[in-house]
This record gives structure tokens, C-alpha cells and sequence, in this order.
């Protein structure tokens, strides 16, 4: 690559993403932080040409949160006057005052009336704050993503450890299920993680999580390339030369949730005269970990090893996890001398000395 060209980043991505469009940041409690993570985020959106829209049962937050604070209902002309706010560049509060003295009665209530104010807005996205920073399972583990059904099997006592939010789950999925693409659940101090990077901070809830792996088009390949030097720098995968890297995204293939998200990639080198495949540049983003990216990769990879007439299909890692992985799908480990000898062209010594060959038939 030269060096004019554009460099991809994660930001970028999620920022072209959210340009143009609308987000929701959502306090069910004034926190006691400071709000230096909400104004520097919402100054990076208003540069990208986001606009936000915070609610709160708090006046206070919102005059520290926003320059202007309107309250949903108070008059008819509430979502003219938010527009109107929101088209001046600022970012908009939308004030919805208590109704209960009971904290737990006031968390589910104001759950419900920011729902409805969302769904009158129509936002894209609603980041609902939590203390707790994620929707976690019964083990404490954050779970990075879930989706409409997903949401609607689970109770709030398997999700947030306690009943008494369940409630909160009920508005999640009236957004969902109500048109919003999407609503996260993350800490104020990881609110720019959960809006910029792959991995997150919190959890992200979808109306629903369909996958779809197909080949890579052009406009895909900078996330791909961001990947790649990810597994290169966690050692997953080998050094490659740019020469390398383009041959590898000109016959990559992705996992797609929801048609956008690129969950991970792979690519399969062909070695003709041997009809064999390797399996290279194999790697997934953790906040799909439990998604199956892996597999759908490689049932992916088979199917185009099928189609090319290829009797079997080989991989190579120095990672025993990875190892592991191929060794759950039916791979077996093979000598170096079993793989092509033009695999070894240019590879590096020293990772040559640690690396596991693994091959299987591909029927």
C-alpha cells in the first residue's frame, strides 16, 4: 500500500457507520462520575456528523449533559423542538421526570417511557448506561451480544441477577421488536469502547444475529486487512508481505452478522497439482466467539475445495488453540513433508521451528 493511501481503522468504521443518523444515550441514574466519557464522545460524534439525543430522569445531568433539554409530551411540538436542536449541532436532553419515589419502580418506569420516546424518535441506536457495565450470564461472564430471541428466552434474573429488572428486558425488546436496529448495554467509562471497537465493552442487542459468509468485495477488504495484522500481532497468524496479504483478501471469504458486521475471515490458497487447499489468514473477532465463526469459515472453505476438485485441505498454526479447533472439525496432524513443499517459499525459520501442520479429506 502507498503511503497516501487510507488507513483503516475501527473508529472509521464505526463512524461511517453512524454518520448521518441519530443515537440514543440513555441514564436511568445520574452517575457519580464525571461526564468527561459522554462529552468527549458526543463532541467525536457531533464532529462525524452524529447527532445524540440523551434521556434522563435527571435535570441536572441533562444541563451538564446538553445544551438544550426538552421533556417528550410536555407540548406537542417536543420532537419538532428536539429536531430543531439536534439540526444546530448541539446534542438534544430529553427530560423524563420521576414518577416514583421507589428506585426500582423509577428504573422500570423510566425504562418504559424512554422506550417510547426512542420509538417516537426513531433512532438509529440506544446506549443504555448501566453500572454494571453488560448483560451477563449465570456465571458472571459479560456476553458480548444477543439478539431478539435470545432476549426473549432469558429472564432478567439469568441476564442482570435480579429479577426485579425484568422490566428492563421487556424494553429492550420493545425497541428491538419496534424497528430500533439496535441498543447497547455498556459502563460510562466504556462507552467509546463499546461504540468504536470490535470487541466492545458492554452488550450488543440485535432484533436478530443471521449470518451470512460469502466472498470478500473490495469495499470489505480494509476491515479484512485490519484483521489480518491483528492475528499477526497476537500470533496467531504468520508475518505476511503486502504482496501476500492482497493475494490473501483477493480469495478471502467472511462471516457477516447482520450483513455489516465482518465477525471474521479466512482464505483458501490453492495448490492445483496437488489438488489440495490450505486454509490460511483463519481468524474471528472474540465478541463473536460464541457464534461459530470458526466453523462457518471452514464449512465455507470445503465447500469451495469441493468445488475446485481439491481431495484434501490442510492448515498450519503455531497456536493450540487453533490446533485445537481444526482437531474438533475432523483435522489430524500431519508431517511437514505431507503439505506442499511451496508452502515453505519464503517462511519464516523461526516460526517454521514451532509450527503444526493439520490436514483432512474434504469429504
Amino acid at each position: 500500500m502507498s503511503e497516501s493511501a487510507w488507513t483503516f481503522s475501527e473508529r472509521e468504521f464505526y463512524l461511517a457507520e453512524f454518520r448521518g443518523r441519530t443515537l440514543g444515550i440513555a441514564f436511568a441514574q445520574a452517575p457519580d462520575a464525571p461526564l468527561e466519557a459522554l462529552h468527549s464522545v458526543v463532541s467525536e460524534l457531533a464532529k462525524n456528523g452524529t447527532r445524540c439525543v440523551v434521556v434522563s430522569p435527571s435535570r441536572v445531568l441533562l444541563d451538564r449533559a446538553s445544551e438544550l433539554v426538552t421533556r417528550p409530551g410536555e407540548t406537542a411540538d417536543w420532537r419538532g423542538e428536539a429536531w430543531r436542536g439536534l439540526g444546530s449541532g448541539r446534542s438534544v436532553g430529553l427530560w423524563l421526570p420521576p414518577e416514583s419515589s421507589s428506585l426500582d419502580d423509577e428504573v422500570a418506569g423510566f425504562a418504559a417511557r424512554c422506550a417510547s420516546a426512542v420509538l417516537d424518535l426513531r433512532l438509529a441506536k440506544l446506549v443504555w448506561i448501566d453500572q454494571r457495565g453488560a448483560l451477563r450470564d449465570g456465571a458472571g461472564k459479560r456476553i458480548p451480544v444477543l439478539d431478539l430471541s435470545d432476549l426473549t428466552k432469558a429472564s432478567a434474573d439469568e441476564l442482570l441477577g435480579d429479577p426485579a429488572s425484568q422490566p428492563l428486558l421487556h424494553e429492550f425488546r420493545r425497541l428491538l421488536a419496534g424497528g430500533i436496529a439496535s441498543v447497547n448495554v455498556c459502563a460510562l467509562e466504556g462507552l467509546a469502547d463499546e461504540l468504536f471497537t470490535y470487541a466492545g465493552s458492554g452488550t450488543l442487542l440485535t432484533p436478530e444475529r443471521y449470518l451470512e459468509v460469502r466472498r470478500l468485495g473490495v469495499d470489505d477488504m480494509d476491515a479484512a486487512a485490519d484483521l489480518i495484522t491483528r492475528g499477526v500481532d497476537e500470533g496467531y497468524l504468520a508475518p505476511r508481505s503486502e504482496t501476500a496479504v492482497e493475494a490473501a483478501l483477493a480469495r478471502a471469504f467472511g462471516v457477516f452478522i447482520e450483513g455489516r458486521y465482518l465477525a471474521g475471515i479466512g482464505s483458501l490458497l490453492g495448490y492445483p497439482d496437488e489438488a489440495t487447499g490450505e486454509i490460511t489468514n483463519l481468524y474471528t473477532l472474540t465478541r463473536f466467539a460464541g457464534e461459530g465463526v470458526g466453523g462457518h469459515l471452514l464449512a465455507f472453505a470445503l465447500e469451495q475445495a469441493r468445488e475446485n476438485g481439491y481431495r484434501t485441505i490442510f492448515a498450519c498454526t503455531t497456536s493450540g488453540r487453533v490446533e485445537a479447533f481444526f482437531k474438533r472439525h475432523g483435522f489430524t496432524r500431519v508431517a511437514e513433508q505431507d503439505v506442499p513443499a511451496a508452502k515453505w517459499a519464503d517462511y519464516p525459520a523461526e516460526r517454521r521451528e514451532a509450527v503444526h501442520c493439520l490436514a483432512r479429506d474434504v469429504d
